[in-house]
């Protein structure tokens, strides 16, 4: 999906641009009110980002250096767990430039054909983003290197003995790429990018500032202390605090006065089934079998999907994260064992100092 800005790429002696928010052209998928739900609450410059202090600050020192040398940014990577910022920052960016901004995702670029609208829509110092870049397959990792590192592509026209290549030559541009596994780009792919910012979680105070602000954007009043509370079970991810604070905002429109009060974000989050860890009704569901089913465990994430009826991947993705941050579960070379943490969080007795203390032996 394309996304444009009117004034051109503008520094210093070019007078002042005024970035615009950017325009979200959406498929009509199921996922657009999520789509449209997270750009009414994204900020749209870096000094209304909420955290990553650190990253912010060379951020800033980029952009200086950008309109300073009258050249575009360099090429950077953002990684680190889903939820956490990297589209934002992504965002930000061209608004502070005043340029434009192109988005795709990994998995919509399956052959180098599909780059090439992209790469000859750049403008001298836009900005093209890519999403899950790591799903990118490898055929177009190796079509975009000449494009990242002499703004140019080849393209091979014919085949056999009458094939050639023509080098089309490109506007110097920024490409950003987001991943959650950094890992799996491939370390040419990865050595090109000259900046690679990793997102860490956020506090709860970080998280409760995001809330109060979201509140007011979406006009509803809400009290401090509730503001904490949705913060403290948002596994300290804003975009799990704003799903949060959508819920509680139709809570208390529903059942209440429409102000979100201590009371009233603890009934709603309740009836959402999340508790004061922030786990889910699935997170205690794993717990609950590995516990009763495995006595504590070890077992392996196969015998766990298949007693849960659920995909493998599911659980290794999706669930068990959250349970390895908040040490209640741990993974050995025998499978994934309960700690005490997660029978106390469940109130059940722990009975398992003898296989633990053989298990750390």
């Amino acid at each position: 999906m394309l996304s444009r800005f009117p004034p051109p790429f503008g520094y210093e002696g070019q007078g002042r641009v005024m970035a615009r928010q950017p325009i979200v052209q959406g498929g009509g998928g199921p996922g657009d009110d999520d789509q449209h739900r997270n750009a009414a609450l994204r900020p749209r410059w870096l000094r209304e980002v909420i955290g990553q202090q650190s990253v912010k600050q060379r951020l800033e020192i980029l952009l200086r250096a950008a309109k300073k040398l009258a050249e575009p940014m360099s090429h950077m990577l953002f990684d680190g767990p889903p939820g956490l910022g990297k589209t934002t920052f992504a965002t930000v960016l061209p608004n502070e430039l005043g340029t434009t901004i192109q988005m795709t995702s990994g998995p919509a670029l399956t052959k180098p054909a599909d780059m090439l609208p992209f790469l000859t829509n750049v403008t001298d110092g836009s900005i093209l983003f890519i999403d899950e870049i790591h799903r990118m397959p490898r055929v177009v990792e190796e079509f975009i290197y000449p494009a990242m590192e002499d703004f140019r592509v080849d393209i091979v026209l014919g085949e056999g003995m009458s094939a050639r290549t023509i080098s089309m030559p490109l506007k110097r541009f920024t490409l950003i790429g987001a991943t959650t596994r950094s890992g799996m780009l491939s370390s040419p792919m990865r050595d090109r990018f000259k900046i690679h910012e990793h997102l860490d979680y956020y506090t709860v105070d970080e998280l409760a500032q995001i809330v109060t602000i979201n509140s007011s954007k979406l006009n509803t009043v809400i009290a401090p202390d509730a503001a904490l509370e949705i913060a403290g079970r948002s596994r300290g991810t804003p975009r799990i605090a704003n799903s949060r604070l959508w819920w509680a905002r139709s809570f208390a429109a529903s059942e209440r006065d429409g102000t979100i009060d201590l009371a009233t974000a603890r009934a709603a989050l309740a009836m959402a089934e999340v508790d004061q860890l922030g786990l889910d009704k699935q997170d205690r569901r794993y717990l609950e079998t590995i516990i009763h089913v495995f006595a504590g465990g070890p077992t392996g994430v196969e015998a766990m999907a298949a007693t849960m009826n659920l995909p493998a991947d599911t659980l290794s993705d999706e669930i068990e994260p959250y349970l390895l941050r908040e040490q209640m579960i741990v993974r050995t070379p025998r499978g994934r064992m309960a700690t005490r943490k997660a029978y106390e969080h469940l109130g059940r007795p722990w009975d398992k100092e003898s296989d633990q203390g053989l298990l750390f032996d």
